[in-house]
């Protein structure tokens, strides 16, 4: 009898763990056929190249830019997202009309349909602003871990984000590489979430700013537009959406 009752003892987590995995399995294939599930997959499904290109926008250097634009001259600039949103959305959906009819990327379009200079200046603009874009996101993404990190010095961390950077890109199949994308695109609810469990916004006064718009042109000003402007609008992306729309093709 007591044989039979340590054996029981022994058994019973291991069948509760049993039935719980069960239990788990049963009610998430329940949910599976739940009608909203079922369209918010085929939706997640349709959101392709368009996502991850705009969330790419969001990248350090763009994350840098606006910090720097809120510390410096606090709500002034809130307008701007009004006139930057419409223009990323105009040029993202122009780049990636092009790519799926014609089946081409930017670059080989622009070489088709115009004489070679052209091309020639593109592809210099591109490969120069690209480099300071990267050079950027790198250093944003080097100053952003020393405030976790303070002891690991700044070039140090430049080499490593270098290194994974290329590691991921040249280890992934496109398809996986483009998934993880996907799905990293929504860590950008957190700047919705970070925004609303602030207590010290006066939400009248912000909409308030958002609605009487202030320019003083003076320089400070009017790098800074440049500077939202550049990193919102930025070349790479018109390259990306429309040889992304063809990949995905």
């Amino acid at each position: 009898m007591d044989n039979d009752f340590v054996k029981k003892t022994a058994e019973t987590p291991a069948k509760f763990l049993d039935d719980t995995i069960e239990e788990s399995k049963a009610v998430f294939e329940l949910v599976k056929k739940q009608k909203q599930v079922k369209q918010f997959k085929r939706f997640w499904h349709i959101l392709g190249p368009g996502l991850t290109t705009g969330a790419s926008d969001d990248d350090p250097a763009g994350i840098a830019t606006y910090s720097q634009a809120g510390a410096r001259f606090g709500y002034n600039f809130l307008y701007i997202g009004f006139i930057t949103f419409p223009l990323m959305s105009v040029v993202q959906e122009m780049c990636a009309r092009i790519g799926l009819v014609t089946k081409k990327g930017l670059a080989a379009n622009i070489k088709k349909y115009f004489p070679a200079p052209v091309l020639y200046i593109s592809t210099l603009l591109l490969f120069i602003a690209n480099i300071f874009n990267i050079g950027a996101n790198l250093g944003a993404m080097a100053s952003s871990t020393q405030l976790l990190l303070p002891n690991i010095n700044f070039p140090a961390l430049v080499v490593i984000f270098t290194i994974l950077t290329l590691i991921l890109q040249v280890s992934f199949r496109y398809e996986k590489y483009s998934q993880i994308l996907k799905w990293l695109s929504l860590v950008l609810l957190s700047y919705i979430v970070s925004a609303l469990l602030v207590d010290e916004i006066n939400w009248s006064f912000v909409f308030y700013k958002v609605t009487h718009p202030m320019l003083t042109i003076d320089k400070e000003q009017i790098l800074m537009l440049c500077a939202i402007f550049g990193t919102t609008v930025s070349p790479y992306l018109f390259f990306w959406q429309t040889s992304q729309e063809v990949e995905e093709k």
